[in-house]
């Protein structure tokens, strides 16, 4: 064999074990930057459900979670329990039942599957909360939110987010001016509900009546506000016979 052809086989040799070992590295950094990712969503579906149920570190004017550092001993001391609804109103607990996709069920209930729906018990100073994940449609993309309610189905707070809404129109869902409006509106009226509106022709802006189903729309989001009224009154129906066992 001559020096060049041996040669040649080394340099080959030695351009293998280099793909190798960069895919080695590729697939290690694959795998534990969507570890990371994973254990991102948790901790913020986390602080998204405390939030609801009023833990949360919030300013005067704005809106602000809990730390990542807190937010799972604070999640493990109030919720006290994750249920699971299905069929109706067949209960089981779960203590996973938070990293239940919201969008993977309601895709699945389009195609004639059985949905399962996450319902989260908190409680704090006494007071019982019951959290449930929602998802809708808003002028751009999807739009969410976490809605905590007490036994009658009044709103006790809610955390609103978005993927794409207009700044400063739109994406203002997750401002405090308007998610705080929610608090204590009611979404049963004589035992049938009822939902929310987000009205531009709210006959009561500064929000004192609770019970007339109406909450102040956000200027020039029209479509967006629509898209809350329609996630809460379509998902949080879903949750009346559960609450209706309850009373």
């Amino acid at each position: 064999m001559s020096n060049k052809t041996e040669s040649n086989i080394y340099t080959v040799i030695f351009a293998i074990g280099m793909v190798i070992v960069v895919g080695a590295l590729l697939a290690f950094t694959a795998s534990s930057l969507k570890e990371r990712i994973t254990e991102n969503k948790r901790l913020e579906k986390q602080q998204n459900i405390l939030y609801a149920m009023g833990v949360n570190e919030n300013t005067e004017n704005s809106a602000s979670f809990v730390s990542t550092e807190k937010a799972p001993e604070l999640f493990n001391q109030y919720i006290k329990q994750q249920l699971v609804i299905t069929n109706g109103n067949e209960i089981k607990e779960d203590e996973n039942a938070y990293l239940i996709d919201v969008k993977k069920e309601q895709d699945k209930a389009k195609k004639g599957g059985e949905r399962q729906l996450p319902l989260f018990v908190g409680v704090k100073e006494g007071k019982s909360y019951y959290i449930a994940p929602i998802r809708g449609k808003g002028l751009w993309d999807a739009i969410w939110a976490y809605v905590a309610m007490d036994e009658d189905m009044v709103i006790q707070g809610a955390y609103f987010d978005h993927q794409a809404e207009t700044p400063g129109l739109g994406a203002n869902i997750k401002e405090r001016f308007f998610m705080d409006d929610f608090i204590g509106e009611h979404l049963m009226s004589n035992g049938e509900f009822k939902g929310i509106t987000v009205s531009k022709s709210n006959a009561d802006p500064t929000n004192n009546d609770k019970k007339d189903h109406e909450v102040d729309a956000i200027a020039g989001a029209t479509i967006t506000g629509d898209g809350v009224a329609a996630m809460i009154k379509k998902d949080l129906a879903l949750y009346v016979p559960f609450f209706k066992s309850l009373n």
